[in-house]
């Protein structure tokens, strides 16, 4: 049986990170106009699409999402990190990755500024 996103909110230890993640849902189905999914066993994901790598392989992902993790919750930008500089440095407290954004405490950030992230980011993978 697949865990539904609600039943995962539910097991995520720790009271800022569960806060977070219920955050992260509100506002990612807000910007995206997507129900949340599980991508596998701990990505909540919104919205898909479609890509192919220069060797041939292809797939599916999530457009955009989260997963809330141990140590900070990771949020994926499937179209880089380097696309959204001039928002990242307006942003708050974070670390970021290639194609991730580490954030510890979503209470430290500018909540619009990631939004604005979240959309930029969707828009370019989905149109």
């Amino acid at each position: 049986m697949n865990q539904t996103v609600q039943d995962y909110l539910e097991t995520i230890p720790g009271a800022t990170r569960r806060r977070d993640a219920e955050t992260l849902v509100e506002l990612m189905s807000r910007v995206t106009g997507q129900e949340p999914t599980m991508w596998g066993k701990s990505i909540i994901g919104f919205g898909q699409y479609h890509y192919t790598y220069a060797s041939g392989r292809e797939g599916d992902a999530a457009a955009v999402g989260f997963a809330p993790r141990k140590s900070a919750t990771t949020i994926y930008l499937l179209d880089g990190v380097g696309a959204h500089t001039d928002l990242l440095s307006r942003l708050g407290p974070h670390t970021t990755g290639v194609g991730c954004l580490y954030v510890k405490d979503l209470a430290k950030v500018d909540l619009g500024v990631l939004e604005a992230i979240v959309d930029e980011s969707y828009q370019t993978l989905t149109t």
